[in-house]
């Protein structure tokens, strides 16, 4: 990708962020496309949303494939990794090598280096001193993510937060937490759908997921919504 290219498909990113904010916003949709586009435009393999629920305890949202490795090794992240410090502190961490057992995650780090991933690094989801969750960004090969990658995926995980705590004041915690609670909720849903799709068509969960995002995408639907009426049995695709 060249770097006008690049420059392009930021904007259109950053529009598509803004654009979910307004009529429609649906939290799980939101962070969904700050995943995939990170996966699309930064350095990286793979990437993860991680939300708090009401007892701060930290769960995977959205990722940039449905691989049950993947989003295990990210829940592992969210209990003794660079997420939880992330998460924690409000600030990035970054693991640059995953090449030997990290003294502090030991576990984490051997999880993921069987995995495939070499070097992790989490953003916070935050807004001034209140941090909701984590953005986690996963590469293949050791080493710093560039400067510019971590501005930019500050950046749009800055919009998204926004967005999930728009129209509501940091004083209303109780509403704020149900609305994350309402997505975590949501992903268990989706969670079912795609067994019942793994299930019903003999395919992977990745495979699922594909199918089920492809048809909401095509119906201008959204992808809770769909997930819930095939766990109901209202629609088969």
């Amino acid at each position: 990708m060249t770097e006008t290219s690049r420059e392009a498909a930021l904007v259109d990113a950053f529009t598509t962020l803004a654009d979910s904010l307004v009529a429609g916003f649906d939290v799980i949709e939101l962070l969904q496309s700050l995943v995939e586009t990170c996966h699309d435009l930064l350095d990286v393999a793979e990437g993860g949303i991680l939300l708090a629920d009401e007892q701060g305890v930290l769960d995977v949202v959205a990722s940039t494939s449905e691989a049950t490795s993947l989003v295990e090794t990210m829940q592992l992240d969210a209990e003794q990794g660079p997420c939880w410090e992330c998460f924690r502190t409000g600030r990035v961490s970054t693991v640059a090598s995953l090449e030997a057992d990290d003294p502090r995650w030991p576990e984490f780090a051997r999880v993921a280096r069987q995995q495939g991933f070499r070097s992790v690094h989490a953003i916070p989801l935050r807004l001034r001193d209140q941090v909701i969750g984590t953005l986690n960004l996963l590469r293949h090969e050791p080493g710093e993510l560039n400067d510019r990658d971590v501005r930019v995926a500050q950046a749009l995980a800055d919009v998204a937060t926004i967005g999930i705590l728009q129209e509501r004041t940091l004083r209303e915690s109780a509403v704020v937490q149900a609305q994350l609670q309402r997505a975590l909720s949501t992903r268990i849903v989706i969670e079912q759908a795609k067994g019942v799709l793994a299930h019903t068509h003999d395919v992977s969960t990745d495979e699922a997921f594909d199918l089920m995002r492809s048809h909401a995408r095509s119906q201008q639907l959204r992808l809770a919504d769909v997930a819930r009426r095939l766990v109901d049995r209202e629609i088969t695709l």
